[in-house]
């Protein structure tokens, strides 16, 4: 089964909207395409456009969170990032507020609208911040988890969503534990793959396995706070580690999983997998996956090599 985070995030908002009288949302006059517009209904008295103005969204949303009510502001990752970041850093994280900044449409899948619309650079961005949580779901069922978390927690988080739809993964149980999730075992190379490139990592593993080449495969929501836990122990034992992300390799999950097992004091040899210090294109969003060395033919690519080195 196939699902759009951004169908199951707005369909969780208002399911939680039910027992969480004190979730507001709001957006930049684009719910209908990050699907907030499912809360809006159900809620009109809690949700609010504030139309292209997305520092002043933030800005209210600020003000909401003092006042005692848990909002959630929702826009494209482009936009949220760059055009909210002066309150994002100031208000919610400063002060410590319980706001949860999900990003719609990150990394390349506004597709069409090109590099103005995409973002590689969100992750490390938000990362950056004091008090800042970072979550990147891999597919719909883990954009459920991430928002009831998010909820949960009395400081900002951001969780950054996909346009498109993708399979549901065999498993996201221990989501909560902020640990990497083990898709898949072997024992040649460490694969960490962060958001949706979970998919074609999963892929990429089953080519390199009918060629001899076995792969723990990782699926990594959380990118800050970041739990290597099972990683490391899968690293100590294959000594190489692919990171696989949407995002620029400068700052991103690679930078965040490879930050912590430098620090464990273990021998292993990285190959980031991502986007390589360029702004993004237009066109058909598997295509730019493609063209940008993301899709599955591309990493056991990459992987088949560095299993040989």
């Amino acid at each position: 089964m196939s699902e759009a985070m951004r169908d199951a995030f707005g369909k969780k908002l208002a399911e939680l909207g039910a027992v969480n009288k004190n979730l507001v949302v709001l957006d930049a006059d684009v719910s209908s395409s990050t699907k907030s517009s499912i809360f809006g209904k159900a809620y009109p008295d809690r949700f609010f456009n504030c139309g292209v103005s997305e520092g002043n969204m933030a800005g209210v949303a600020a003000g909401l969170a003092a006042g005692g009510f848990h909002p959630v502001i929702n826009t494209f990752s482009i936009f949220i990032t760059l055009k909210c970041l002066d309150q994002i850093r100031h208000d919610f994280c400063y002060n410590k507020l319980p706001v949860v900044v999900a990003a719609a449409y990150g990394g390349f899948s506004d597709s069409f609208d090109g590099a103005s619309h995409q973002t590689i650079e969100d992750i490390s961005i938000m990362r950056s911040l004091p008090n800042m949580e970072v979550i990147v779901p891999g597919d719909a069922a883990q954009a459920g988890l991430a928002l009831e978390y998010a909820l949960s927690k009395t400081t900002p988080v951001f969780i950054r969503l996909n346009r498109n739809a993708f399979p549901n993964l065999s498993d996201s149980s221990g989501f909560t534990e902020k640990k990497p999730i083990l898709l898949q075992s072997g024992k040649n190379l460490s694969i960490a793959a962060n958001g949706i490139t979970i998919h074609a990592a999963l892929e990429a593993a089953k080519i390199l396995e009918k060629e001899g080449v076995t792969s723990d495969v990782f699926s990594t929501p959380f990118v800050k706070p970041f739990n290597p836990g099972p990683l490391l122990d899968s690293v100590k034992k294959t000594g190489k580690l692919i990171t696989v992300e949407e995002h620029s390799i400068l700052g991103g999950a690679g930078s965040a999983a490879v930050e912590q097992l430098t620090q464990k004091g273990i021998a292993f040899t990285w190959k980031p997998i991502g986007v390589k210090d360029v702004f993004g294109d237009t066109g058909p969003y598997n295509e730019l996956l493609k063209a940008y060395k993301l899709d599955a033919e591309s990493i056991a690519e990459e992987g088949r090599n560095f299993a040989k080195n």
